[in-house]
């Protein structure tokens, strides 16, 4: 099991940069799918990103393609979000979730198919 605990939200002025961490506790974190997921107020969650248990495939939702980055560090259970080129309508409580997988490819884009959530944190861009 692991717990996850997401930093470095804030408020940018668009066009500006940001770096999300997603730091977890617990020994197995390289066994874990990763994924940011992003909320805004009055509006559904949305997938951001995904990383896969190697961390050799990455994937991303058309809106921030080009514009984010998705890594790991599994020696310092971390994983991170590099977002770049903001835009207002980024702004949005985002979270990091994990699950447990035993193939180093697998990946899912629902909420549901993720066991272990952070509490989120606040990006705000301003125009």
């Amino acid at each position: 099991q692991v717990q996850l605990v997401e930093s470095g939200g804030g408020l940018v002025q668009a066009g500006g940069s940001l770096r999300l961490s997603c730091a977890a506790s617990g020994r197995t974190f390289s066994s874990y799918a990763v994924n940011w997921f992003r909320q805004a107020p009055g509006k559904e969650r949305e997938f951001v990103a995904a990383i896969t248990w190697s961390g050799g495939s990455t994937y991303y939702a058309d809106s921030v393609k080009g514009r984010f980055t998705i890594a790991r560090d599994n020696a310092k259970n971390t994983v991170y979000l590099q977002m770049n080129s903001l835009k207002p309508e980024d702004t949005a409580v985002y979270c990091c979730a994990a699950q447990r997988v035993y193939g180093s490819m697998w990946y899912s884009r629902s909420s549901f198919d993720y066991t272990y959530w952070g509490q989120g944190t606040q990006v705000t861009v301003s125009s």
